[in-house]
């Protein structure tokens, strides 16, 4: 049982080639370091004795810079190539979290955040595209899982490491943060000189051309779709642990728990998944099932008794839903692209993220403070239902009648 186990292990992870462990690696190294945004509201209100609206300014600024950055990551990586992108929003990424951490006033605080997440997110987009590149159409949907590995990994050991470091001062959070930035963009010239890629992108670029992506009407309400799921998936991260704080009273430490038992899972089990279901069908057909699932899990939330069993449980089903979901639908706007247009599809692809990422909050807030828990829940189930139900009318309607776009053998 056990080396069959073994055995499983090793067909899901083989046939990827080693640049894409390479940026696996630049990835991990990356993430590892994402320590100050996710203590930044308390960093400004207990640290620099900022408002809960200035800290929620704040957060907002790092949406809109999030916004702005995946926009022009993507011109610049059609105009220049997704390699030097990469490694100059690292860079800029790693030497503006150091000088975050010296301001002290709200206005310089605010300008600065803008100004980093905008180029800290430039670098999506270039990244995307660069999976792509040294992908191909048989293994371009685990190319992304281990992407997404790497970055779960990372969050867990940066959230991990970051609670430590806050608790003995808080300005280790930006120079660590920075310091992990700056090393992965030294790291990715280091493992993938920019003369070999150049010459690739070159090759295919001549070869192949494609459409806009803001013309593309499938693809425009793919993003739509994706938008609203991606309101309800950041509920997992705002209103989801207030809840169990203050309606099912689980403590702080259970509720950081369950969210490293998230992360651990899609480590352990998301490229298994993945390797058995990619190529077997298409994948609008696992993005509808998987937010489904999420959908139900928020659900649950209005009829399980309050404990901690019953939120292990629903994770579960959210966990299943983002592993069914998430990785194909990067292969699904891959596939719809070339190489000439790549970066114009990940800007948008990332500017559907980062929009959900502001408004989730904010939705979540208003429904919570007008009325109750229980509609958001049932709100949240609604939305990823109408979002599930766009995603199969989508294959029926436009994919099943077309041929998609064949993703260019890359690889070298």
């Amino acid at each position: 049982m056990f080396s069959r186990t073994i055995q499983l292990y090793k067909k899901a992870y083989s046939g990827l080639s080693i640049n894409s462990w390479y940026l696996c690696l630049v990835m991990f190294i990356n993430r590892s370091g994402t320590m100050v945004i996710p203590f930044m509201t308390i960093y400004c209100t207990q640290k620099l004795h900022f408002t809960v609206e200035q800290a929620g300014i704040i957060m907002g600024l790092f949406g809109i810079g999030s916004l702005c950055g995946a926009y022009i990551g993507g011109r610049m990586t059609d105009k220049y190539g997704f390699y030097y992108v990469q490694v100059f929003g690292l860079l800029l990424g790693g030497l503006l979290f150091l000088l975050l951490g010296f301001q002290k006033t709200f206005v310089s605080v605010g300008i600065c955040s803008f100004v980093l997440n905008m180029c800290n997110d430039a670098f999506r987009p270039a990244n995307s595209t660069a999976v792509a590149h040294y992908s191909t159409e048989q293994n371009l949907t685990r190319s992304n899982s281990l992407n997404r590995l790497a970055v779960n990994l990372g969050w867990a050991f940066g959230g991990l490491l970051g609670g430590t470091l806050a608790h003995i001062n808080y300005h280790l959070l930006f120079w660590v943060d920075g310091s992990t930035n700056i090393l992965a963009s030294l790291l990715l010239l280091r493992l993938l000189p920019f003369s070999k890629v150049t010459k690739s992108i070159k090759k295919v670029a001549e070869r192949v051309k494609g459409p806009s992506a803001y013309r593309d009407k499938v693809y425009l309400t793919f993003i739509g779709m994706l938008t609203l799921y991606a309101l309800c998936f950041f509920q997992i991260f705002t209103m989801q642990p207030l809840f169990y704080k203050s309606q099912w009273h689980i403590s702080e430490q259970l509720i950081g728990i369950l969210m490293g038992i998230n992360g651990l899972l899609i480590v352990c089990f998301e490229m298994l998944i993945v390797h058995n279901l990619e190529g077997k069908r298409h994948p609008l057909r696992y993005i509808h099932i998987g937010i489904l699932t999420v959908g139900f899990g928020f659900i649950l939330l209005n009829f399980l008794p309050a404990s901690y069993y019953s939120a292990l449980f629903i994770l579960l089903f959210i966990t299943v839903g983002e592993m069914l979901s998430m990785p194909f639908m990067n292969s699904f706007w891959i596939m719809r692209t070339t190489p000439q247009n790549r970066g114009e599809y990940a800007a948008l692809y990332a500017m559907g993220w980062s929009a959900a990422s502001i408004m989730s909050p904010i939705i979540g807030g208003q429904v919570i403070t007008f009325v109750n828990y229980n509609l958001l829940w049932w709100l949240t189930g609604a939305i990823c239902l109408v979002a599930s139900m766009g995603m199969l009318s989508l294959y029926h309607f436009n994919i099943k009648k077309t041929k998609p776009v064949p993703l260019e053998e890359t690889v070298f």
